[in-house]
């Protein structure tokens, strides 16, 4: 696949045993399904930056030290994305849904109930494999 890679960072929020995940806004790529909270990263930001600014700007919170879980590649037909997941907890702030059609708290093992893109797969996966 030519051209660049994508970098996005997204926040695993676990809170209660639950899992913040967001439904992404129609009429964009991958409209309409399932993700966790974060977005791409900009020239000269850090990830764990990247993933503070987007957090404050989608869902309104502050977050704590984001902490690296996982790193997954994906190749979509159109672009590649490189998904940086960290794990972290609301430190300030009540969840509101800024830039995004939904949003809800998930148990790891119900994951696999919501459409999430491809290349989650993989985290999901793994996820679910924590609770076992």
């Amino acid at each position: 696949m030519a051209g660049t890679c994508i970098q996005v960072a997204a926040g695993l929020i676990l809170h209660e045993g639950r899992y913040l995940i967001t439904r992404r806004k129609g009429g964009v790529h991958l409209g309409g399904l399932w993700e966790f909270p974060g977005g791409k990263r900009e020239p000269g930001e850090s990830l764990e930056d990247c993933l503070r600014r987007e957090l404050r700007e989608e869902l309104e919170v502050e977050i704590t030290e984001p902490v690296r879980y996982r790193v997954i590649h994906h190749d979509y037909p159109d672009k590649a994305v490189e998904l940086h997941f960290f794990r972290c907890s609301i430190r300030v702030g009540s969840v509101r849904s800024l830039d995004r059609d939904d949003l809800c708290w998930v148990p790891p093992e119900e994951l696999t109930r919501f459409d999430f893109p491809p290349a989650n797969r993989p985290l999901i996966e793994a996820l679910q494999r924590l609770r076992r």
